[in-house]
């Protein structure tokens, strides 16, 4: 008899528990459906989002990110794109191809730039395929020109008496070269490339900020501006943040300012804390990052006080 009854006590038991757990998906199913029904009529599908790019430190060719940020384009649930940046630059190869991928993005959707401690340089060539820019008063920006730098060191070699020869199949194969003085010949070429690159970066500049090629000359004399001078001759438009941003994207393209804000994510784990670890490193030292810079090849844009004293590189935007 007892044991009947311990087993309809079990069962009644049972029987509760079903019912709570059926109540909770109910309410679940409810609830989802409630704000799906919101987002309709909010004019959001559900899983709408405003993406986030983050661009810290050295910019490097990255295909990865640059298929990541293309795909933006074409992903109905993003509805526009902050783009964050606290970099000195890069390659300029990295820094154009990044360049065309948010303009990429901005054709059909929204994007707005956020310059924090530092868009420098090929930093602030990213900022440029924004629809706007901000930046806070004490940001570092601009640098907008060229540099080639190189180390000659034949003095010290012929003091310790190394020498070094080279069989070329041209004068300016392999020039210039840290074991001889720049010639003449190496010099135009050098200056040649260097003119032609930043009147292509003073064009991108007068374009995309509705200035005259004289004005944007004047801006590209190599200096870096602080935000609010920025602000006052047209290279950013407007001091503030991410909040300034959103606020923008909500007045002028109807974004709400409640929209998840969703990071872009592209490569592997361990590209991620490469990055992490570099960004840190730049945080510590509060330059930019040595190492990278060491591995850069080609003309970089790149701003970092005192590069004279830096490792030789092909050239620079500074």
């Amino acid at each position: 008899m007892s044991l009947d009854a311990d087993t309809l006590i079990d069962r009644r038991r049972l029987k509760r528990r079903l019912f709570f757990w059926r109540f909770l998906a109910i309410v679940g199913v409810v609830a989802a459906i409630a704000m799906s029904v919101g987002l309709w009529r909010n004019g959001l599908e559900p899983g709408a989002r405003l993406a986030l790019l983050e661009i810290d430190g050295v910019i490097l060719e990255d295909a990865d990110r640059i298929e990541a940020v293309r795909g933006l384009a074409k992903d109905d649930r993003v509805k526009g794109l902050v783009v964050a940046i606290n970099s000195p630059g890069g390659s300029t190869y990295g820094s154009e191809t990044l360049f065309k991928a948010v303009r990429h993005v901005a054709k059909n959707k929204p994007v707005a730039a956020v310059i924090g401690t530092l868009g420098a340089s090929g930093g602030y060539m990213t900022a440029l395929a924004a629809d706007r820019i901000f930046a806070q008063s004490t940001t570092i920006t601009g640098s907008i020109g060229v540099i080639f730098q190189t180390t000659e060191f034949s003095g010290l070699l012929e003091k310790l008496g190394v020498g070094a020869e080279a069989v070329k199949s041209g004068p300016l194969k392999g020039e210039p070269s840290p074991f001889a003085p720049m010639s003449d010949n190496t010099r135009r070429a050098m200056q040649a490339m260097v003119e032609e690159t930043h009147a292509w970066f003073v064009g991108l500049v007068a374009e995309r900020r509705g200035l005259d090629r004289a004005t944007a000359e004047t801006l590209a004399d190599g200096r870096v501006y602080t935000g609010a001078t920025a602000v006052s001759n047209g290279l950013v438009d407007e001091l503030g943040g991410e909040s300034a941003a959103r606020d923008w994207l909500n007045t002028e393209h109807g974004i709400g300012v409640d929209l998840p804000l969703v990071p872009v994510k592209y490569g592997d784990d361990d590209q991620f804390w490469r990055r992490a670890l570099s960004g840190a490193r730049a945080i510590l030292t509060g330059k930019s990052i040595l190492p990278e810079r060491v591995t850069l090849d080609g003309l970089i844009s790149v701003w970092h006080p005192g590069a004279d004293f830096l490792p030789p590189q092909a050239g620079s935007h500074n």
